[in-house]
Formats: structure tokens, sequence, C-alpha cells
């Protein structure tokens, strides 16, 4: 059993009912922070729910962001340290489960359930050059094992799909997308995502081909839509994938870079003074405790 931080089940109860109304109508920007740090911060500024991201974390690790290379059991820590670190709704970004065969699947999924996240994200990335993509009737029973490990556990945990096709670079993307995208909403995915489209016209579509249900659209870079633009469109959920963590590392390579190629220290402009972080975890160390009802030893 994975330890939650003996968080009590009603606690969870809550934010996984928050999540599901924030699904039911308008649009909400989930953000994905990498370690508790950022995830306190994102909570600072108001954001509704967090989202994990595998890259993010695999980054920090010295590792790509390639399949499992943050394993199973590392990936459930830290996705329990997200879920620890914050009073909001935390969405998991699960991979493909950690798992080929859909019995195997549904196990992992049930062990990302105990951390007390809100919601999960299994891909149909294979892993595979080869064939980058599950087979469809493969990736549809995954995902149906996914629905059922949910609700075996009583949790009311939303379950995402995700069609990686414009990611893998398969030919059709945009129609392979929204085709899985529909045989994922049939075998129980609550909210749908195909990472990878920019244009409005192919997020309208795809809004379109999977409604009632939920769309999430990434917004990994600098974009000419805006959230509003999105909402317009009917999208319901928008997350950041690595595109904070990989501003943060473009910030740090920059300074490096001409500290080492200059021994400049101008790369420094722009940094987060030292008084006000320190300040920002002073207070909010002083909010967890109070929340907490004190420390004891």
């Amino acid at each position: 059993m994975l330890d939650s931080g003996a968080m009590p089940q009603n606690e969870f109860a809550a934010r996984r009912a928050a999540f599901r109304a924030l699904h039911e109508e308008g649009c909400f920007v989930i953000p994905n922070p990498w370690d508790a740090g950022t995830a306190r911060y994102l909570r600072h500024l108001g954001f509704p729910a967090l989202a994990t991201t595998s890259a993010g974390v695999a980054f920090s690790r010295g590792l790509p962001d390639a399949a499992w290379a943050v394993d199973r059991d590392a990936m459930l820590a830290h996705i329990a340290e997200i879920v620890r670190a914050v009073d909001l709704p935390v969405n998991a970004d699960f991979e493909s489960g950690y798992a080929h065969a859909p019995e195997e699947v549904a196990v992992n999924v049930a062990l990302c359930v105990e951390t007390g996240v809100a919601g999960l994200s299994i891909e149909d990335a294979s892993g595979d050059p080869a064939r980058p993509l599950y087979e469809l009737p493969l990736a549809v029973e995954r995902i149906r094992a996914a629905r059922e490990a949910i609700d075996q556990s009583g949790g009311d945990v939303l379950l995402t799909a995700r069609a990686e096709c414009h990611l893998v670079g398969v030919a059709n993307a945009r129609e392979e997308a929204i085709r899985r995208l529909c045989a994922y909403s049939e075998a129980g995915a609550d909210v749908l995502y195909a990472p990878g489209p920019r244009a409005l016209e192919m997020v309208r579509e795809i809004v379109e081909a999977v409604r009632p249900k939920p769309v999430n659209i990434l917004a990994a870079g600098v974009a000419d839509f805006t959230v509003a633009d999105l909402a317009a469109l009917g999208v319901r959920r928008i997350s950041t994938g690595s595109a904070l963590a990989r501003a943060a590392w473009g910030g740090f390579i920059r300074a490096a870079t001409e500290l080492g190629a200059e021994g400049r220290f101008d790369g420094f402009d722009g940094a987060a003074p030292f008084a006000e972080l320190n300040r920002f975890f002073e207070q909010d160390r002083a909010g967890k405790k109070s929340e907490s009802g004190g420390e004891s030893g």
C-alpha cells in the first residue's frame, strides 16, 4: 500500500468532487508543476487544480522523457508528493500506465488512485519506434481496464485518455486521433486529450467529435490563441505539459552558458529575488502549520 501521508479519505473525496465539477462547465487552466515548491507556488497564484508532468520530473532527475525512464514506483512517489504538497485536485500524468497488458495497467492504475489523485491520464504510445501506438483494439482494452480499476477502487477519479497520434508522427494523425478519442470515450474515459494540435479548427473538430465529454488541450508554447479562444470552442481544460519546467530550464541554461562561456553574470538578471522566494515559503509554511493545527516535536 502506498503511503499517501495519512491524509483522510474524505479529503480525497472532496478534491475529486471539486475536480469533476471543474469539468462540467466553463474552461480552466491546469498547470504542471514538477516538484513540491512549484506546486505550492501555483496554488498561491490561485489555480484551481494541478497536474504532474512526466517530462518535468524526468528532466529534474537527469533523465529523458522516454517510456518509463522514471520507473513506476518513483513516479508514484512523485505523484504522492505533489498530492501532499497542496490542498488542490491533482491529475497524474501516468504515461502509458507502466505496462503493456490491460490487466497490468489496471494494477498500476489502482496504485495511482491510492496516492489520492483526483484524476489520471493514460496514453496510447507504446514506446516501440516500429509501432509507436498500440493497435486500437488493445488501446481500447487498456482504457477499459483503467476504468474498471478506478471503479473498483471506489474512488471518483477522472480518467483521461490520450491519443498520441500527433506526437509520434503517425500518418493521418488528425483523423486517427479523433477515431481513437471516440473509441476511448466509449470505453469509459471521462476526459479526452490529443496533445499536439495547435490550429483552432482542429481543436474545434476534436471538441465536436467527442461532445459532450470534456476535452483537454495542451498549450506547451507560445501560441496565437488565448484561453478565451479555446473556451469559446468548448474546451474545458488547458494543460501546460512540460512548458513551465522548460521555461525554468531556459533561464538556467542561458545563465549557466553565459557564466561558463564568457565569465559574465548578466544571465542572473531577471532571477527571482532570494528574499521574495524565501518570504513566500516562510509564509506558506506558516500557513500550512496553521491549517494542520501546528506541528508536534
